[in-house]
């Protein structure tokens, strides 16, 4: 307790735990929507695009990557809502070649145009979080913090109207809810929350932090609002234990917390197989 209180005199280590803990709030509550809709693969995929934003943005210099990374991925996400429609390309499959083509094309352009001599070191904190989350300025963490207030007051406003969206989506559309619109709105969102978890735990781990939380909390609550509740609290739970346990043990910060994130998963199926 002495160690955290002394780390926590330090302000990087501070902006590191107040962003981290919006992060994972905001993802987990746009989780459940996910997984319901059976979409948790979008995560994935625009994770990916935004690695090859950020590649693009480093070639170019830009100081600001978030001026480039974040309408990129809101253009991917709603690309892929329409490709999903597509009866040639199905959403899985579009989500795939995107997710692909993106990864390659970001790790193709860092290697023959980049100027750093840390090209590995870098491309591994890209992908796995490393301890980016511990190096943002204070305006990365306002900009963080304002976009995740932004995230959560449409989830917040929205609420009976994403619900509607996400358990009959033919029904809300019969009883002349504009769902296309509802559907455009989340895929912003989530665009949004992959753009600021890349930080957090790197592009390969970002379907984690959306997944695991919903998940585990489905396991033991049967309601959309009380599985909201507990993917919300357990994915800040895990991300504060993530986040501390890396400071004191130096170990990945991403990784961390997606491994907190599986130990409760395994806790809440054990509890809900006692349950049922």
């Amino acid at each position: 307790m002495n160690t955290i209180i002394l780390y926590l005199q330090y302000p990087f280590v501070r902006y590191a735990l107040i962003v981290g803990t919006l992060i994972a709030l905001c993802s987990s509550l746009l989780g459940v929507t996910l997984v319901l809709k059976r979409l948790s693969f979008i995560g994935d995929g625009l994770s990916h695009v935004a690695f090859g934003g950020i590649a693009i943005a480093s070639v170019l210099n830009l100081t600001d990557q978030m001026l480039l990374v974040l309408p990129v991925t809101v253009l991917s996400a709603i690309l892929l809502l329409r490709g999903g429609r597509n009866r040639r390309i199905k959403g899985d499959a579009a989500i795939a070649m995107l997710s692909v083509g993106a990864l390659a094309i970001g790790y193709l352009l860092m290697n023959l145009f980049s100027t750093s001599t840390n090209l590995s070191g870098d491309v591994c904190s890209t992908l796995f979080g490393s301890t980016s989350i511990l190096t943002l300025t204070k305006t990365e963490v306002w900009l963080c913090v304002v976009l995740s207030v932004v995230v959560l007051a449409v989830f917040v406003l929205f609420y009976n109207k994403l619900f509607a969206v996400t358990f009959d989506e033919s029904f809300a559309q019969a009883t002349g809810l504009p769902t296309a619109r509802y559907n455009l709105l989340i895929a912003v969102v989530i665009a949004v929350i992959i753009v600021l978890a890349m930080n957090l735990v790197g592009s390969l781990l970002i379907s984690a932090l959306v997944i695991f939380p919903a998940l585990s909390a489905m396991r033991v609550f049967k309601s959309f609002r009380s599985v909201t509740v507990c993917a919300g609290i357990l994915s800040l739970v895990c991300a504060l234990a993530g986040m501390l346990i890396s400071i004191l043990a130096g170990t990945p910060v991403g990784s961390t917390i997606v491994a907190a994130d599986i130990l409760a998963f395994a806790v809440f199926s054990l509890l809900g197989h006692r349950k049922a």
